[in-house]
C-alpha cells in the first residue's frame, strides 16, 4: 500500500511541475525571466526593457557605466543554458547579461514596484518594454 502511495505521490508531483511549466508560456526562461501581463519582467516581477541603441545579434550592451546605473542590466550567473530566443552577452565589465531576441534586457531605476512601466518610450523612445 505504501509502495502505492509513493506512485501516486510521484506521479501528482510531476503533474503539478509539468502544469507550472506549461503556465510560464513560450516566451519565458525560468528563473530569470517571465512573462507578466503580456510584458516580459524578471524573477522580481520588475518590467523588462530593450535599448534602440544596442544591435540585435552584436553580442554587445551599448548602455555602460551611468547608462548601467539608471538602466541595471538583467545579470545572469556563470553560463546558463538558454534557448530559443534568448542568448547571453557579455558586458564590458566582463559580467554576463541575458538578451531576449538578440537585445540585452534591462531594468529601470525609476520603476519602484511590479507592474511599473515608467521607462517605456523613455529618451525619445529609446527605451521600450518587451511585450509577449
Amino acid at each position: 500500500m505504501n509502495h502505492i502511495k509513493s506512485i501516486l505521490i510521484s506521479l501528482i508531483a510531476i503533474a503539478t511541475l509539468a502544469a507550472c511549466a506549461s503556465m510560464m508560456g513560450g516566451g519565458a526562461m525560468a528563473p530569470y525571466t517571465k512573462v507578466n501581463d503580456g510584458m516580459l519582467v524578471g524573477s522580481n516581477n520588475m518590467t523588462l526593457y530593450t535599448f534602440a541603441k544596442d544591435t540585435a545579434g552584436s553580442g554587445k550592451s551599448m548602455c555602460n557605466g551611468p547608462c548601467a546605473t539608471n538602466w541595471p542590466p538583467l545579470l545572469v550567473d556563470g553560463s546558463p543554458a538558454v534557448s530559443g530566443d534568448y542568448s547571453v552577452i557579455t558586458r564590458d565589465d566582463g559580467k554576463k547579461q541575458l538578451a531576449y531576441k538578440g537585445m540585452p534586457l534591462y531594468f529601470w531605476v525609476k520603476d519602484t514596484k511590479p507592474g511599473d512601466k515608467t521607462g517605456d518610450g523613455f529618451l525619445n523612445g529609446a527605451w521600450k518594454i518587451v511585450k509577449m
